[in-house]
């Protein structure tokens, strides 16, 4: 048995398109929300089997993996999150990046030396390094038309992960990279699949929906966004947050988004001119995670809004 393990976001999807346009692969396929991240726990491996795994915190799913390791499995691991030690074993090859201005997607592209880097620059739209996307988007032949494509293929794909449950996706990740794997380029994705459209209006309807609030807080340090517990809102969290983030680089931008049981659902993106800590200041609370440049904690509650703020504050300076 093969497995592939990968985020339900951009990044995730984008990169096992690439491996497995290159790498053609029967496999079982594991992903879920955006935030769903301890995938490796799902799986049962014995020698013969193989893993791999893609834009998942190695740090998160430690456990996992070294449940999977001790079987005697294989893994391949590509991912640029927060890794903490990674373990040395004959079965496991790492591709493991945490700089700030790299996504899985172009670790893959890197590994596939270019080949289908189209998708790799899509993914990094998706992850909000817009930067590094039109970098590796120069050694493309493309049209300003496409490029817009890609970055608006790549947001697309990454709004779709977003959401409290399955319920509020337009599409499942596994459905929605089901639809993806027939195409060798994105633009017959964009051009002949019906659900770009769908994607795209939904997107429109949720931020227009998202435009009409005002800052929460906002100060020397950071924009603060706080949003109701609605399904337009689980859907746009993340990809306002980026929004905010490109409009204030000099800001730390943080999308509070409130909980049905109460407490908040934190998505934080570091200032795009200070890319560094995100991970750090999220991980100092249960459920925290992420990379440098962005990060989300799964569920903080109220009282431990303050000193989450006075940690961005004494972060960035």
């Amino acid at each position: 048995m093969h497995y592939d393990l990968f985020n339900g976001d951009a990044d995730g999807i984008l990169s096992l398109h690439q491996l497995r346009l290159a790498n053609p692969k029967d496999s079982h396929l594991v992903t879920g929300l955006k935030r769903e991240v301890r995938l490796l726990e799902r799986i049962k491996t014995g020698v013969d089997d193989s893993v791999t795994v893609l834009d998942i915190s190695l740090d998160r799913n430690r456990t996992g993996l070294m449940r999977v390791l001790q079987s005697g499995a294989r893994v391949v691991y590509f991912d640029h999150h927060y890794a903490g030690e990674i373990p040395e074993s004959d079965c496991l090859t790492p591709y493991i990046d945490t700089h700030a201005n790299i996504c899985t997607g172009l670790l893959v592209d890197r590994h596939l030396d270019g080949a289908y880097r189209d998708w790799a620059v899509s993914a990094a739209f998706g992850d909000n390094l817009f930067a590094s996307a039109h970098a590796a988007a120069k050694r493309l032949d493309l049209t300003s038309r496409q490029l817009e494509q890609l970055e608006m293929l790549g947001t697309l794909v990454n709004y779709n992960g977003y959401g409290e449950t399955e319920d509020d996706l337009y599409f499942q990740p596994v459905d929605l990279y089901r639809l993806i794997q027939p195409h060798r380029n994105p633009f017959s994705f964009i051009e002949e699949e019906c659900a770009f459209q769908v994607l795209l209006q939904g997107y429109q309807d949720d931020i227009e929906q998202v435009s009409q609030y005002k800052p929460y807080q906002k100060d020397a340090r950071s924009i603060v966004y706080r949003l109701p517990d609605a399904a337009w809102a689980r859907r746009v969290s993340g990809v306002w947050g980026n929004i905010i983030a490109r409009q204030n680089p000099d800001f730390a931008s943080v999308i509070l988004r409130e909980q049905a049981q109460g407490g908040l659902k934190v998505s934080m993106r570091a200032p795009l001119n200070q890319k560094r800590d995100a991970d750090t200041i999220c991980r100092q609370f249960e459920g925290g995670g992420g990379r440098a440049a962005a990060a989300g904690i799964g569920h903080l509650p109220e009282k431990d809004l303050g000193t989450f703020m006075h940690l961005i504050h004494s972060t960035y300076r």
